[in-house]
């Protein structure tokens, strides 16, 4: 057996009963341009599986952990832990970047700390537990390695929600009032507009944000104001 998939096995604490399923979350689809006649497939598949089974198991999670949280509450707060970023920061922690078969172009792109590649792997990888396991097994590895104290973090600080809601409802529990966000200017053609925008709290600027949309603006500006706030609890 290879030794990178028994440090593998080591690092996320499961024994694998089908080796090759294993060797097969970590083959990317670039490493067969290169390897035509490599016995296993790219992951791709395995990653298909994979994201239905970890949105299972965070709504089953959410569910029963959460029950007084409504519906609109359970969706956003699964889009904030299984984005991109957060399923390639699990990756980076499992060390699944140094075991991953890239070709050699993509090893040289920084393929290995690429966050949708490595994104793409822990799905995969979650796909793997559940048909060499079971879901019970996959369940608890999303939960120990994913979710950990991360999601508790997230819902307790409302951090699943746009930065407008979070103003809206700081706004709201301080001063019983809604932020209010003006237009200060418009820059470029139509089609490529730039809108900048301020945001005001009892009359009183917070912050500035830009973006190609009105909303997009209003959300930066929303985002900056709450980085300020938290800056000025902290100081």
């Amino acid at each position: 057996m290879n030794n990178h998939l028994l440090n593998l096995e080591k690092k996320i604490g499961i024994t694998f009963t089908n080796k090759k399923l294993l060797e097969n979350v970590l083959v990317h689809r670039s490493f067969l341009n290169e390897h035509k006649k490599f016995p296993l497939p790219s992951n791709e598949k395995l990653e298909f599986l994979g994201d239905s089974v970890l949105s299972l198991v965070t709504s089953i999670y959410l569910y029963k952990n959460y029950p007084t949280l409504d519906e609109g509450s359970y969706t956003d707060i699964k889009a904030a832990i299984v984005r991109t970023e957060s399923l390639a920061e699990t990756a980076s922690l499992l060390g699944l970047g140094k075991f991953i078969y890239l070709s050699k172009g993509e090893e040289i792109n920084g393929g290995r700390t690429n966050k949708n590649i490595l994104a793409d792997t822990f799905e995969a990888l979650v796909a793997a537990i559940f048909i060499d396991k079971n879901f019970e097994t996959a369940y608890r590895f999303i939960v120990k390695f994913l979710f950990g104290k991360k999601l508790d973090y997230i819902i307790k600080n409302k951090l699943y929600l746009s930065p407008k809601s979070r103003l809206q409802e700081y706004a709201q529990s301080r001063f019983k009032r809604l932020p209010e966000y003006k237009i200060i200017e418009e820059k470029g053609p139509e089609h490529k507009k730039n809108f900048f925008v301020a945001v005001y709290l009892n009359g009183r600027q917070l912050a500035t944000g830009s973006g190609h949309s009105k909303k997009e603006a209003e959300e930066t500006a929303a985002k900056k104001a709450i980085e300020r706030i938290i800056s000025q609890k902290k100081g």
